[in-house]
């Protein structure tokens, strides 16, 4: 199948624009016609296939998605129209026809079109997972079930201006230390190979034998100089390599057992973690949504595969019955404190309320933590590109002290 653009005439003579998926443009035309309109033109859609039934925009090796400040915008906005009675379709006609990304509009346009064609809200979103994933699109369901899609929508946009804020902290953590590791790896090969060479032709006209130190910078210096090419292909293929692993099932795994246990950065991945987990499962069940779907989503939606994995078996466990904090407790990555409230939650009826007041915490100790390990690792980080400045500084200058002391005898 493909996307086709197209253009109708109403009955009442309006023109209007609108893409569908099919076999052919033939197919288009019949299924337009049909409908008694009037098509005026059809036309592939460039940049976009489709895939399984579900729409992919810019389908590719790097598929781009939605920013999620967007799509929490979007959402904000949807909500408001909702409950200011603006029907579905007119809200999303308005929302795919203002300046916003252009996967939001044109998301936007095509759900309008799939619920003038009979489809659900929910159902029309399931079609776009590059811009509504299934927590998005299972949250709006809970909302057209209960009659309440204005005050999901809000719900929604509260939790993703919560979740990019959590994203943003983490984020920012990282930053700093790779800007000056990127700096380190610019100063140092600044020195090897405009600076290093020139000491190179003091030491060849003593004739001296080198130090093991010097050799191995001047070695470096080399191969920087004349195998460039190695070098480059190196520091763009090893990161590339990496993230190709990551992809993979095997590579997340390890990846993110790695990352949730690293030094430094492994506290502050595993809070970041558990508060996107709390606040998404508080999200869920407080719209309706059943524990065991709850739990289906989170795991899909947690961004961490140890996390993930340890939703998976904890939603097998309630399947069997068993309360959801018994198989928490069992869990390494997955605090006391969390197992023991989410207990009293599902004691006291009130589980969706005390997951939020866990991810309230959590976030708030996230914020904490960043600002406690960006003042922890200023001090490692100078160090680290002390040390590597005094190695050089010492490798170059252990020959002129060997010639120095030489001339002085």
């Amino acid at each position: 199948m493909a996307r086709f653009l197209y253009q109708i005439k109403s009955p009442a003579g309006q023109l209007q624009n609108g893409q569908m998926d099919a076999t052919d443009e033939t197919e288009v035309r019949i299924r337009l016609r049909s409908q008694n309109l009037s098509v005026v033109k059809v036309a592939v859609a460039s940049g976009s296939r489709v895939a399984g039934g579900k729409v992919q925009v810019g389908a590719g090796l790097f598929q781009s998605k939605v920013n999620s400040k967007d799509l929490q915008i979007f959402t904000r906005q949807f909500s408001t129209l909702i409950n200011a009675g603006i029907p579905v379709v007119d809200s999303l006609k308005l929302l795919g026809d203002g300046k916003r990304h252009p996967m939001l509009k044109e998301a936007a346009n095509s759900v309008k079109n799939y619920i003038e064609g009979g489809k659900r809200l929910g159902d029309a979103m399931q079609n776009f997972p590059l811009v509504f994933d299934k927590f998005y699109v299972n949250m709006v369901r809970a909302g057209e079930e209960a009659g309440i899609l204005d005050g999901i929508l809000l719900r929604l946009s509260l939790y993703l201006e919560k979740s990019e804020k959590i994203k943003k902290q983490v984020v920012g953590a990282m930053v700093y230390p790779a800007i000056i590791i990127f700096v380190a790896a610019v100063v140092v090969a600044g020195i090897l190979i405009f600076i290093i060479p020139k000491f190179q032709d003091l030491y060849s006209s003593s004739g001296r034998e080198l130090p093991m130190l010097t050799q191995m910078v001047v070695a470096m210096s080399n191969t920087i100089i004349h195998k460039w090419y190695l070098v480059i292909g190196v520091l763009l293929g090893v990161p590339y390599g990496i993230f190709a692993w990551y992809q993979t099932p095997e590579g997340k795994d390890v990846v993110d057992a790695f990352l949730i246990r690293a030094p430094l950065f492994g506290e502050l991945i595993q809070k970041s973690a558990l508060a996107k987990m709390t606040r998404t499962l508080s999200t869920l069940l407080s719209s309706g949504v059943g524990v065991i779907e709850a739990l289906d989503i989170a795991a899909k939606t947690s961004g961490n595969g140890v996390m993930e994995k340890a939703l998976i078996r904890c939603k097998e466990s309630v399947t069997a019955g068993r309360p959801l904090a018994a198989p928490l407790t069992k869990e390494p990555m997955i605090p006391d404190m969390v197992a023991q409230m989410i207990a009293i939650g599902e004691q006291s009826g009130t589980l969706d309320v005390m997951l939020g007041k866990i991810a309230d915490f959590y976030e708030d100790d996230v914020e904490t933590a960043v600002k406690a390990l960006t003042s922890m690792i200023e001090p490692i980080l100078m160090m680290f590109l002390g040390g590597i400045i005094a190695f050089l500084v010492t490798a170059m200058y252990l020959p002129i002290f060997d010639i120095a002391a030489t001339a002085g005898h």
